[in-house]
C-alpha cells in the first residue's frame, strides 16, 4: 500500500467518524436531520477529495454503521436506503469531478448532479424496500423527501462544499482548480 492509499483510507475513516457525528448538531430528531442532511455533507466531501471508490465506500457503510452503533436511522428500511442514497452520493460526485475540467463551475455542476443522481436512487430504493416494512411511498412523498424538506440542506451544501473545497484549495491541501 502507498503512501496516497493510506491518506486515502485515514481520510475516508475521518469521514465515516463524521458522518456518525454530524447528526448530532440536530439532536438526533428525525425530521431536523431530514432538513439539515447531516450525513450528506461528509459524504460528499469524500467523494470530491477521496474519489468516487471512497465516495461510494463511505456513503454505503455511514448510515449502516451509525444505525448499529448508534441506533439511528433505524436499520431497515431507514438506513438502508439511505445506504443507497449516499452511496450514490459519493459515487457520483466522485466520478463527475474526476472526468469534468477542474474549473470551479464544474465542482457546482458535479454538486448539483451528484445530488440529483442520488435522490433519484433515493427514490428507486424507497419505493422498491419501504413497502417491505409496510412504510408507504408514492409521489408526493418523493417530492417531499427528496426535495421541499431537504431544501436547507440542500442550499447549506450548495454553499458550504465550494467555500470548505476553496479554502483547501488555497491551503495546498487538495490540487487547485485551472
Amino acid at each position: 500500500m502507498n503512501r496516497n492509499q493510506t491518506k486515502q483510507m485515514i481520510l475516508a475513516s475521518f469521514f465515516i467518524a463524521l458522518g456518525i457525528i454530524l447528526p448530532y448538531i440536530t439532536g438526533n430528531i428525525a425530521i431536523l436531520g431530514n432538513r439539515f442532511l447531516p450525513m450528506h455533507v461528509p459524504v460528499l466531501l469524500c467523494g470530491l477529495i477521496c474519489g468516487w471508490k471512497y465516495g461510494f465506500l463511505v456513503g454505503f457503510i455511514t448510515p449502516l454503521l451509525r444505525a448499529v452503533l448508534v441506533g439511528m436511522p433505524p436499520l431497515f428500511p431507514i438506513a438502508v436506503v439511505m445506504s443507497l442514497e449516499l452511496a450514490a452520493y459519493g459515487f457520483f460526485i466522485g466520478l463527475f469531478y474526476k472526468l469534468l475540467p477542474k474549473k470551479f463551475v464544474y465542482l457546482i455542476v458535479s454538486l448539483v448532479l451528484s445530488m440529483l443522481a442520488g435522490r433519484i436512487v433515493w427514490g428507486i430504493a424507497a419505493y422498491l424496500i419501504y413497502p417491505l416494512a409496510g412504510f408507504p411511498f408514492n409521489l408526493e412523498i418523493f417530492i417531499a423527501g427528496a426535495l421541499l424538506n431537504a431544501i436547507p440542506g440542500i442550499i447549506f451544501q450548495l454553499i458550504f462544499i465550494p467555500v470548505f473545497l476553496q479554502s483547501l484549495i488555497r491551503t495546498n491541501t487538495i490540487p487547485q482548480f485551472e
